[in-house]
Formats: C-alpha cells, sequence, structure tokens
C-alpha cells in the first residue's frame, strides 16, 4: 500500500498515454480531473491485488465513448462518481475498492477522482493492460466475469443501468446510449469481488505506467534519450522513424476511426508506415506489409520529447518514433486472440508477437 499525490498523477498520466496506444482518451483532462479531486479530498490509497479479501467488492471506473469527443466536450466530474454510486445502490454492498479498467489514456487517471471522492483505496492493476476500443475487450472476459450490471451517467444529469446476456451485448447497447449522450459517457462496469479480481485482471499496470512516465520526464531532465528510457521500462521496440504526412479521423458509431501515413525518416528514409486506429492503433503496415498488430501495442512518441501522442493529437509534420510493445500473456492465448486479435478487427492476418518481428 502507497498514496498517490497529486504530483504522482503527471508521471502516471504520461506513462498513461503510452500504453494507451493512442486511445484511452486524453490523459491530460483526466490527470486535471483526478488532480482536482485530490487537491479537494487528499491523496489516493494504491493497494496491491493481493491485500483484497476474497469477498471484497471491487468497480471500476472509465469513461465511455470517441476520445476526439472529450477534447470539446468536458466531463464536469461528477458524472462517474455518480454512475459509481448508482451501481453500487443497485447491488446493495458497499463498494471496498475502484479499478482501472484499461491503462491508457484517460481511464487510467479517472478511477483516481472517484477514489479520492469516496476515500476509497484503488487497485494497482487493470482489466488489459493497455487500452481497447470495445467494452468485451477485457480479461475478465476471458474468465467468464459478466460486465453488467453496469452504470452509464451523463454531462447532463441522465443515468442508465444496463443487465445483458453477455458482454458483446453490454457493448452494443452501452454505446447505442453513449452516443444519444453525446458521444462521452462516464460509466462503471465489471463488479468483482476480490477472487475473482486476483484471478482474472492485469496486475501491477498503475506501478508501470509510473515508472513510464517518470523514466520520461527523468531521460528529459538528463539530456537523454526519452524514447530508449521507455524502451527499457516496457521492452518494447523501435518499429519506425517517421515525419506525419497525412492524417484521416472519423467518428462513427462512437469511435475515432482513421488511419495516419508516416514518411521514414534517418534510417527509414525511403519508406512509409501507416497505422489503422479504432479509438488504440491496430495495425502498423511498413510498406505493405503488417509488421505489428494488436493485441501488441502500437504507440506514438514525439522523436524530440519522447511525449505520446494521441490519436487526437497526430497532425501533419509531426516527427515521430512508432514504437511496438509487447501485450500481456493472456491476450496471446487463442481466447485472447479472439477477442482482441487482428481479424476481430477485419484484418485477415496471423498475429505475429512484436519481438519475433523486431527481437535481435
Amino acid at each position: 500500500m502507497r498514496w498517490i499525490d497529486e504530483k504522482a498523477l503527471e508521471d502516471i498520466a504520461m506513462g498513461a498515454a503510452v500504453l494507451g496506444t493512442g486511445g484511452g482518451g486524453d490523459p491530460y483532462i483526466g490527470k486535471l480531473m483526478a488532480q482536482q479531486a485530490i487537491r479537494e479530498h487528499g491523496p489516493v490509497r494504491l493497494i496491491e491485488v493481493d491485500e483484497l479479501a476474497d469477498d471484497d467488492l471491487v468497480v471500476p471506473a472509465a469513461m465511455m465513448g470517441a476520445p476526439t469527443v472529450m477534447v470539446e466536450k468536458l466531463p464536469r466530474g461528477d458524472e462517474v462518481v455518480k454512475a459509481f454510486k448508482a451501481l453500487e445502490a443497485y447491488l446493495g454492498t458497499p463498494v471496498k475498492a475502484v479499478m482501472s479498467i484499461e491503462a491508457g489514456g484517460l481511464n487510467s487517471t479517472v478511477p483516481f477522482s472517484v477514489a479520492a471522492r469516496l476515500g476509497l483505496p484503488l487497485v494497482d492493476g487493470d482489466t488489459m493492460g493497455r487500452a481497447f476500443p470495445e467494452i468485451q475487450m477485457v480479461t475478465p472476459t476471458l474468465f467468464g466475469i459478466s460486465a453488467t450490471p453496469m452504470t452509464l451517467a451523463d454531462d447532463k444529469g441522465n443515468s442508465a443501468l444496463l443487465s445483458t446476456i453477455d458482454n458483446r451485448w453490454t457493448e452494443r447497447f452501452a454505446r447505442s446510449i453513449t452516443i444519444d449522450m453525446g458521444g462521452a459517457s462516464m460509466i462503471a462496469l465489471y463488479p468483482m469481488r476480490g477472487a475473482q479480481v486476483k484471478k482474472a485482471v492485469v496486475r501491477g499496470t498503475i506501478t508501470l505506467i509510473e515508472r513510464i512516465g517518470k523514466s520520461i520526464r527523468e531521460a528529459r531532465q538528463n539530456k537523454a534519450d526519452p524514447i530508449e528510457a521507455v524502451l527499457s521500462v516496457t521492452g518494447g521496440f523501435r518499429v519506425f522513424v517517421g515525419k506525419i504526412i497525412d492524417v484521416a479521423r472519423r467518428t462513427e458509431s462512437g469511435f475515432a476511426k482513421g488511419e495516419a501515413t508516416l514518411a521514414g525518416i534517418d534510417a527509414d528514409r525511403g519508406h512509409t508506415l501507416k497505422i489503422e486506429f479504432q479509438n488504440e492503433h491496430l495495425v502498423a503496415i511498413r510498406d505493405g506489409e503488417v509488421v505489428v498488430s494488436v493485441p501488441d501495442l502500437i504507440t506514438l512518441l514525439d522523436a524530440e520529447t519522447g511525449e505520446p501522442v494521441t490519436t487526437e493529437a497526430m497532425r501533419y509534420g509531426l516527427r515521430v518514433v512508432t514504437v511496438g510493445i509487447p501485450c500481456t500473456e493472456l491476450w496471446r492465448s487463442p481466447e485472447g486472440l479472439a477477442l482482441v486479435g487482428p481479424r476481430y478487427f477485419g484484418y485477415d492476418i496471423e498475429y505475429v508477437p512484436v519481438e519475433k518481428r523486431f527481437g535481435h
């Protein structure tokens, strides 16, 4: 157990954007919300998974919708607490801890707001080890754990409660409601007991994103290479160095979808890399050949500062290093690949682990 204060959130937000693989919502907005909550209510207690009792009720809290919407439609701040309290009231059992649904972007910092405002501990873990676009794309799905009962709340004061037959139906209904709520909602879902959390989540991811953010900050302070610092902490690989020459983005069916094209520089001069995304980066295609794909992580880092570049921040002329990071082993199982592998997203390719292509 340790305490997370306002200052620690700087590193956490930075690291969250790295594992967010372009999506998960702008971590800057989530950081400001969490910092305000901590300023008002005090620091958040971060606990390890094994500190939970087997019957403790744990509820992840998150934002749902297209990350591009969040840039223009800021949350008030109390929506996520409203969703959380509505779920707790429905379950009729006090929640003992909060958790992140994903280790990426805004959704790594949103649970800090809930934890601070309600005086609850935050579990050091998440259900993806990265960010994914759809609700069923979590490790608890692999263990037969239901996303519902689930609650959604918007900035106008509306809330909804869902109960579904499986997690893919949860995604369909929740996406429709989120679109009606203006393209973004705050959600509480996947209520779990401590015993379920212990077997079904990716452990230690809050500590990991803090380490990633700290490594970027310290590298810049010491005039070292922040890209190398990220690779060292994550076990990742340099995939491509280039300049963004085209970005096509559209908000469709509640997702930010599109592609970015990079023209190679330095060792990659004369080559092109295309990155296709649905909130998060899905595949990296070099000269027509897929070189990294989900469920491995594809992250763009600013070539100078090492700062992660989200899908909504990609723009013409930006010099970036594309990094590939191995995913958690849970996603590499046949069940994991059926849920989040390239074929689910419509790519007729075999998944090849990033370290097989780039490891030396």
